[in-house]
Order: structure tokens, then C-alpha cells, then sequence
């Protein structure tokens, strides 16, 4: 029996070329499907599919859908029970964590400043801070979260790994009015669920301590917006973004102008080799689904 799956482009066929039984086909959208899709029990929808509520009715046999993507609250409660959805988690961690280093050498080391003094034509020497011996606490112990921890051990700096439910080595939510206080930074790498939405509110906000970094490589409603600019413009926190609640930023908006902020467009994850860690790790769901057991990636109960 072969499996049809449908991909979003050329990686995704190279991708699943080898696994047996399974007979990948590109598509265009998901208003513009091949005759194949009649037959297809797979859906690896691109990063910006829309339409996802008719996704059922145009795919009769459809059975899984398996996102390019770690986040996958743009596709829960969108489908009908009997159709799974898996994540791709896995692909992406390593990547994010890095932008969380480096944007956290940039704020310690001044290397905006010192670019601002370079492009002045100034040689403005100075001492600056490290990230050395820093303790950043991590909201989020999953995949990201624990490539950043390891990450951050090789710069000296001490981790705390915080998660839904404690577990061993990992503090739970519920701990986090006690450990805000006692960390220099906090990174946010949870995902978007009714549970996280504004998790870091202006009471979050208030227990961090005078200085202390803010940086939010979840998705932008995850904080709200109006408590960290508040905090921004009174020069207590410096924060870093690489997601924003509205999402592209609006001209106008108060977070272009903020001080002691580094933004960057959600580009975290974008670098050299993306789509090939994606299907990487597409490939290893697909080729279980195919065995006739479920994929490691599900997405379950409340996400």
C-alpha cells in the first residue's frame, strides 16, 4: 500500500524519496490541488497556508498533517478530530537558541553601541557587561530550551529550566513569582496556547529585576506588549524580540522607537540549511506514520 503525501515544494519530495510506501507530490495551495489529493492522507502544509478549516473537505482521505513548523497554534482546533497534527520539533531549536546568544552577547557586549560609535566615526572604547556568570532563567523545556541551556553552559552562564509541570532538573510554572526575581535574564520559549497567551503580563514584568533582559523567541502575544513598553521607556528592563504582538509591527508603533530594545523581523529560525533540518525531521514522522505507528511529534490535549 502506498501512502500519499503532499508537499509544499521540491524539499519535500527529495526529502521523502527513500521511505518506502510512501509517494510524495508538490502542490501549489491549498485552493490549487493536484488530482492526487484526492488520495492523500498526509498534508505538509508551507509556512503561510491559509484556508486551514476547509483543509478536510478538499482532502477526504486525509489522516495527518504535519507542519514545517514547532508552533502549532495556527492549526489547533482547526481540524476535525479524527485528523492528526505533528510539529516539527526538533528542527528548529538549535537555530532559535542561537539567535537567543547572540542577541544576548549583543545587549551584554554593547555591540550596537559600538556600531552606532563606528558608523559616527567615533572610537568610543569602554567596559562593558558579560554574559559570563549571568543566571537566565528558560520558560520553555523543550527542544529549544534545552539547546539553549546547553548553549549557555559553554558561556559560563547559569541555567534554570522552567516548564508546565516540574520534573527532574526543571522547575515548574507555578514557581515563577520566586525565580523571576532571582535571574539577570529570562527567555520566553514556550509555545502560543490559551495557557502562555500574555504569560509575561506587567505582574511578570514587575518581579523581574532592575536591568534584567527580557528576551521572546516564543510568539509575540506570549508577552504583553503594552507592560513591556512601559518597562522599556522607564529604562528598568532591556528586552529582545524576535516576535511581536501585532506581528509585523504597524508604523507608528512604540516598539520601533522603544529604548534598550533589540528586534529583529522573526528571523530566528530563518538561516542556511532550514528546509533540509525540516525534513529532516519530517522524514522520520512520515516513515512512522507509514509503519503504521503514530508520529513522535503529535500534538495532544491542550498543546
Amino acid at each position: 500500500m502506498t501512502i500519499t503525501v503532499l508537499v509544499p515544494d521540491h524539499n519535500g519530495v527529495d526529502a521523502l524519496a527513500g521511505i518506502d510506501g510512501v509517494r510524495a507530490v508538490q502542490f501549489t495551495s491549498l485552493t490549487d490541488l493536484p488530482p492526487e489529493a484526492a488520495e492523500a492522507e498526509v498534508l505538509i502544509p508551507d509556512f503561510l497556508s491559509s484556508d486551514k478549516a476547509t483543509v478536510a473537505e478538499r482532502l477526504p482521505r486525509l489522516r495527518l498533517v504535519q507542519l514545517l513548523t514547532a508552533g502549532a497554534e495556527a492549526w489547533v482546533g482547526k481540524l476535525p478530530g479524527h485528523i492528526m497534527l505533528s510539529t516539527c520539533s526538533g528542527a528548529h531549536g538549535g537555530s532559535t537558541a542561537e539567535w537567543v546568544m547572540a542577541s544576548l552577547l549583543s545587549i551584554y557586549r554593547d555591540l550596537r553601541e559600538f556600531e552606532d560609535s563606528r558608523r559616527a566615526g567615533a572610537w568610543s572604547s569602554h567596559m562593558t557587561d558579560t554574559l559570563q556568570g549571568k543566571r537566565v532563567l528558560v520558560v520553555g523545556a523543550g527542544d529549544l530550551g534545552r539547546q539553549l541551556h546547553r548553549k549557555l553552559d559553554a558561556f559560563d552562564a547559569h541555567t534554570t529550566l522552567v516548564a508546565r509541570s516540574a520534573r527532574d532538573g526543571v522547575h515548574g510554572l507555578d514557581e515563577l513569582a520566586e525565580l523571576l526575581p532571582e535571574h539577570d535574564a529570562v527567555v520566553l520559549v514556550v509555545p502560543m496556547t490559551p495557557a502562555t497567551h500574555h504569560l509575561a503580563d506587567a505582574a511578570f514584568l514587575s518581579k523581574m529585576r532592575d536591568g534584567a533582559v527580557l528576551v521572546n523567541a516564543a510568539r509575540g502575544p506570549v508577552v504583553d506588549t503594552d507592560a513591556l513598553v512601559a518597562e522599556l521607556v522607564s529604562g528598568r528592563l532591556r528586552a529582545a524580540l524576535d516576535v511581536t504582538d501585532p506581528e509585523p509591527l504597524p508604523a507608528g508603533h512604540p516598539l520601533w522607537t522603544a529604548p534598550g530594545l533589540l528586534l529583529t523581523p522573526h528571523v530566528a529560525g530563518s538561516c542556511t540549511g532550514v528546509h533540509q533540518r525540516a525534513y529532516a525531521v519530517i522524514a522520520r514522522q512520515i516513515a512512522l506514520y507509514a509503519a503504521g505507528k503514530e508520529p513522535e511529534n503529535l500534538v495532544r490535549g491542550d498543546y
